[in-house]
């Protein structure tokens, strides 16, 4: 299983998004720029985050997008799901299918407990705490005499 490109852009616009003071607006060529994503597939990434209320925007003179209050609180797992919709790792997990090999399949429990571990790990991965940690200087050589660089 391998995450969309658009919820890998997604989960970085987040981050840069939460890492900007409150409400500053950001424009799309910037947040291209910032997260290596190309624009005119980034735009499709904002319009989905947009629509699930993680980010909002202003259009005009002094528009641009910025980071709503859920946005600041959502975790991995909601962004990627905002993008990709309900992921899973294996058809038999999915909510409101049946397997009629569920009862008997011994792989079943082992697919159980990797997707429990994968939500348990994204949902706890929340934007605002990796926006601090990019912003959270790294030291580059010698500690001691306090030489830091940003991330």
């Amino acid at each position: 299983m391998q995450l969309t490109r658009a919820a890998d852009y997604a989960v970085r616009v987040m981050v840069q998004l939460a890492a900007s003071p409150t409400e500053q607006r950001v424009l799309l060529p910037e947040l291209a720029a910032a997260t290596d994503a190309p624009e005119s597939f980034l735009s499709k990434v904002l319009q989905a985050l947009s629509h699930a209320g993680l980010i909002d925007s202003k259009r005009g003179h002094t528009g641009g997008f910025y980071i709503s209050p859920r946005g600041r609180g959502a975790s991995m797992l909601e962004v990627i799901e905002a993008i990709d919709g309900p992921i899973s790792l294996n058809l038999c997990l999915v909510s409101g299918r049946s397997c009629h090999r569920m009862a008997h399949c011994p792989a079943h429990p082992v697919w159980q407990r990797a997707q429990a571990a994968m939500f348990d790990v994204l949902s706890q991965a929340k934007i605002a705490e990796m926006a601090d940690e990019q912003a959270q200087p790294v030291c580059a050589g010698n500690c001691g005499q306090q030489e830091f660089n940003q991330i």
